[in-house]
């Protein structure tokens, strides 16, 4: 099993992907984390995650795979990948969720395009990865469900499970396609970033509601705009619940929060489609959650 482990993540690093080792039969890295980190060796000079210790060295991967019958991680940033990851619905938990690849397809046929030949891979699940080249100096962040329902991307900050990896669920396959074809332009646009307008001060437009509300609503935007890079899209989710329970009070007109949060988001570098569909995901679960004023 190591001999074969070892194999699959050289033939990895072959392609030119940085592969790190996964916990035996598991999708979790093995390596050590930031509250364990001795500060040692690679870590000397501050704790090294997975996505900066991902290597195609193959002195070191036989190192690593001599030692345990390792899974074998594909760090997606550092090997210029685009993953596109296609769900199916029962590993959404719901037989009812859309499937990924079904999804998938009807958005290539919108943009006039089959769908592109390229490797790919097969899950446990029943899902497939799709392996797209990254256009050079380009750093995709990973996303879920902007391109289309049951379909995620993985690029810098996320990883796959390389082809020849075992699971309790099956392993996972190779099903064809031995080179990864470069990202289609239409799916370019879909993921590449506004462009950032001139930082300034921001200016919210001028509504009838609380002083309160748009205080917040203030500060919420700020916070936002203030985010580091890989942590923008879980701040403007957990911003926008914030501010929801005053549109759910009646203090501020929901079309204000949405627009304020989208050019914020935008203006940090997020998409648009990534923006409306977590400021939208936000508020309505902020609006169902809200307690009365009183209560609050």
């Amino acid at each position: 099993m190591n001999e074969h482990l070892m194999h699959a993540a050289l033939d990895a690093a072959e392609r030119g992907w940085h592969v790190f080792p996964l916990r035996p039969g598991s999708k979790v890295p093995a390596l050590h984390g930031e509250k364990t980190c001795t500060r040692t060796g690679e870590c000397a000079g501050g704790h090294r995650k997975w996505e900066h210790r991902a290597t195609t060295d193959p002195d070191r991967i036989r190192a690593a795979w001599a030692r345990a019958p390792f899974n074998v991680g594909i760090a997606t940033g550092p090997s210029g990948l685009l993953v596109v990851d296609l769900d199916t619905p029962e590993h959404k938990g719901s037989s009812d969720a859309p499937d990924g690849a079904a999804t998938f397809a009807a958005l290539c046929e919108r943009a006039g395009h089959a769908v592109p030949t390229t490797h790919r891979t097969r899950t446990p699940s029943g899902g497939q990865h799709l392996y797209f080249t990254a256009p050079e100096g380009t750093r995709y962040a990973n996303t879920a469900g902007t391109v289309a329902a049951s379909v995620d991307t993985r690029a810098w900050g996320g990883y796959v499970v390389a082809a020849g990896s075992i699971t309790p669920a099956g392993p996972y396959e190779a099903l064809c396609g031995s080179v990864a074809a470069p990202v289609p332009s239409w799916l370019q646009a879909i993921l590449q970033p506004t462009p950032a307008p001139a930082v300034g001060p921001l200016r919210l437009p001028a509504v009838d509601g609380s002083r309160a509300a748009l205080a917040a609503l203030e500060a919420e935007c700020a916070a936002v705009a203030a985010a580091p890079d890989g942590l923008r899209n879980v701040t403007l989710n957990r911003c926008a619940f914030k501010v929801g329970r005053f549109v759910a009070w009646g203090d501020l007109p929901r079309h204000v929060a949405q627009d304020a949060f989208q050019a914020v988001g935008e203006a940090a570098g997020l998409t648009a489609a990534e923006c409306r569909t977590t400021i939208r995901s936000a508020l309505d679960s902020s609006l169902r959650k809200a307690r009365p004023r009183e209560a609050a």
